[in-house]
C-alpha cells in the first residue's frame, strides 16, 4: 500500500470539504446551485466516470479475470453488509424514519467518487478505478433495489419498479462501460471521446466533496459532533465494519488484492446520495445531512488507519 498517496488523498478530501462548506458559508454555493450540481453528477459525472474507467483499462484475461471476481466480490460485500444492519436495525429501537436513514447509510456508501482515488492511490492510478468500475456494478443494481425498499417501508408512495431496477444512472452506464470493455479486441473509442468521458468523469470527487462540505454549513455542527447516535453509527461504518470485512475476506483465503479493495470499500464515509434521497422522500434529511457530514470528515482519519491496519492482518497469514 502506498500509504503516503493515501494520506494525500484523504487531506486533499479534507480541504475539499472545508472549500465547500466556506463557500457556503460565503453564499457562492447556495441550496439552488447545491440541487444543480449534485444532479450534474448523478446525471452526466458519475455515468461519464464509470464508463471512462473502463474504457481506459487494459483488456488481458488476467484484468478479465480480476474484474469478474471484483464483480462477485461486490455483491458479497453487499449482502453481508445489508443482513447485518438490517438485524442490527431491528435491536437498536429508535425514530422509524431514523433507522432507515441508519440502515441505509451502512449500507450505501461512497465507493464512486471517494472510492475510485482511493483505490487508485492504493493499487495504482487507473487499475483502481477500473476495478472500482466493476465493483459499483453491485452498488447500483443494490441501490436501485434494496435501498429503495428500505426508503419504501411504511410509505405507499415509494414504489420499487422494473424501470428503476434497470435503466437508471448507475446500471446503464455500467452495461455500456461493460460492453466497451469486452469489444476491446475489434473495436477501440476514438481519442476525443475517451478524452471527453475522461474531462466528465474527473467533475465528480471535487464537485460532490464541495457539495457534501457545502452541505455540512447548512446543519448544526455542534449538535450533530454532540448526537451519540451518530458515533455510533460512525463506529460501525467507518471502523467494525470495513474490520469485520478485512477478517473475513482474510480467513476465507482471497488474494491480497481483494482483501484491500473490500476493505477499503467498506471503510469510505456515507454517500452524498443518502441525504439527496431523504431530502426527495422527505425522511429525516436534516439527519440524513449530519449521517453524511459526520462520516466524510472523520473517514479522513479512519481510512488511512483502517487500511494500515488491513495490511497487517493480511500480513499474519
Amino acid at each position: 500500500m502506498n500509504f503516503p498517496a493515501l494520506l494525500s488523498i484523504n487531506l486533499t478530501l479534507f480541504l475539499l470539504i472545508l472549500c465547500g462548506w466556506l463557500c457556503r458559508r460565503w453564499d457562492i454555493i447556495d441550496t439552488a446551485t447545491s440541487k444543480k450540481l449534485s444532479k450534474l453528477i448523478l446525471s452526466i459525472g458519475q455515468p461519464m466516470l464509470i464508463i471512462a474507467s473502463l474504457n481506459n483499462a487494459e483488456y488481458s484475461p488476467e484484468n478479465l479475470r480480476l474484474a469478474g471476481q471484483v464483480t462477485l466480490l461486490g455483491f458479497g460485500l453487499h449482502i453481508f453488509v445489508a443482513g447485518f444492519a438490517y438485524f442490527l436495525c431491528k435491536l437498536i429501537k429508535r425514530n422509524f424514519n431514523k433507522a432507515k436513514i441508519f440502515e441505509f447509510s451502512l449500507v450505501f456508501g461512497n465507493c464512486g467518487f471517494i472510492g475510485f482515488p482511493i483505490l487508485d492511490s492504493l493499487l495504482g492510478k487507473g487499475f483502481g478505478s477500473f476495478l472500482g468500475a466493476f465493483y459499483v456494478i453491485s452498488f447500483h443494481l443494490f441501490f436501485w433495489t434494496w435501498g429503495i425498499l428500505i426508503f419504501a417501508r411504511g410509505r405507499d408512495d415509494i414504489k420499487l419498479t422494473p424501470k428503476k431496477i434497470f435503466l437508471n444512472f448507475g446500471t446503464v452506464p455500467c452495461a455500456i462501460g461493460v460492453l466497451l470493455y469486452f469489444l476491446k479486441p475489434i473495436f477501440v473509442a476514438p481519442d476525443f471521446i475517451g478524452n471527453f468521458m475522461n474531462y466528465m468523469g474527473n467533475l465528480c470527487t471535487p464537485i460532490s466533496v464541495l457539495v457534501t462540505g457545502a452541505l455540512l454549513a447548512t446543519i448544526s455542527l455542534r449538535r450533530m459532533f454532540t448526537d451519540w447516535k451518530l458515533y455510533l453509527h460512525s463506529l460501525l461504518k467507518l471502523i467494525l465494519f470495513p474490520l469485520a470485512v478485512c477478517v473475513l475476506a482474510t480467513v476465507i483465503g482471497l488474494p491480497e488484492l481483494l482483501i484491500l479493495l473490500a476493505t477499503a470499500m467498506a471503510a469510505v464515509p456515507c454517500g452524498a446520495s443518502v441525504s439527496m434521497l431523504a431530502e426527495l422522500y422527505d425522511i429525516e434529511p436534516a439527519y440524513a445531512s449530519q449521517t453524511v457530514g459526520m462520516t466524510s470528515i472523520l473517514s479522513t482519519v479512519t481510512l488511512p488507519v483502517i487500511m494500515l491496519a488491513a495490511e497487517w492482518i493480511v500480513s499474519l497469514i
